[in-house]
């Protein structure tokens, strides 16, 4: 099962986190798929949440599982709800892409 979860970086006492997609398999600070954003614990709120919005979207639509940590910064993104299921997205469709131009 793929998973979003947090990979310690950062120096003893000084950790920050990066938020990944990785295998379930693979361990904490090991092999992954693709680095999604980072997270800063010693920052306070949304400003220690760096987060590429559209690719953990896209990693929740594919059935990506949020790790407990990672859950309340993709909640504080509005991209899952209160029952940690991912929220639909609204993708621009051709008409409006063609309106706009």
């Amino acid at each position: 099962m793929v998973r979003i979860r947090l990979r310690r970086m950062g120096a003893k006492k000084r950790a920050f986190y990066r938020i990944i997609v990785a295998d379930g398999r693979s361990p904490r600070d090991g092999r992954f798929i693709e680095i999604i954003g980072t997270y800063d614990p010693h920052l306070n709120g949304a400003q220690g949440v760096n987060l590429k919005q559209d690719r953990a979207a896209h990693w929740l639509q594919v059935g990506a599982q949020p790790s407990d940590g990672v859950v309340p910064l993709l909640r504080n993104a509005n991209l899952i709800d209160k029952n940690n299921k991912p929220i639909p997205v609204a993708h621009p469709t051709e008409s409006a892409v063609a309106a706009a131009a």
